[in-house]
């Protein structure tokens, strides 16, 4: 059996721009970082997802201190780094091919923005055929304004980020669900 991929989405230092607003799960960081370490201890594979943006005023953009990795989860020398352009990890990128080459292995996908990359990349794996699971403390919301202009909490949009991906495009779980499964083998 082909050991689960861990997919960690845009851990750069842009997530830590004002412009994101309020977040919730200030742990997100541990928890991800003891997933990576748990990854990196049984030699299972390793995908660091980057964010590449192509817009002139993104902390993402190429250049910009925002564009380098966070120093807790940074890549270690030979973990492959997938650069993206869109919030989606699967959308103009050869990651479908890496994991193709891997056996089509289930994934574990966490990182940031829940209701931006780390969704739009757990729909598009699910659409793919991909098993999918999806730790809620390894990932981190913001504040969000609708349409009609009432402001939703962090933690708001992280459970209803979190209820919408459940059982139909993935298995939402918890960091230590995960690593007692992934130890267990």
């Amino acid at each position: 059996m082909t050991d689960d991929v861990l997919i960690l989405i845009d851990q750069q230092k842009a997530m830590g721009h004002p412009r994101w607003g309020p977040r919730n799960n200030p742990q997100a960081e541990g928890n991800i970082f003891h997933l990576l370490s748990t990854w990196r201890a049984r030699k299972c594979p390793v995908i660091h997802v980057k964010h590449d943006s192509t817009s002139p005023d993104s902390p993402f953009r190429p250049g910009q201190v925002g564009n380098e990795f966070l120093p807790l989860t940074a890549p270690f020398p030979g973990e492959t780094v997938v650069a993206k352009k869109v919030h989606s990890a699967f959308i103009g990128t050869d990651l479908v091919a890496r994991l193709e080459a891997m056996g089509r292995p289930s994934l574990v996908i966490c990182g940031v923005l829940l209701a931006n990359s780390v969704e739009a990349t757990v729909r598009n794996a699910a659409n793919l055929g991909f098993s999918v699971r999806l730790p809620a403390d390894a990932c981190w919301s913001c504040d969000k304004r609708d349409l009609t202009g009432r402001l939703w909490p962090a933690e708001d949009v992280h459970q209803l980020t979190l209820a919408l991906l459940d059982g139909e495009y993935a298995q939402v779980t918890t960091s230590i669900a995960v690593q007692a499964s992934t130890i267990g083998r």
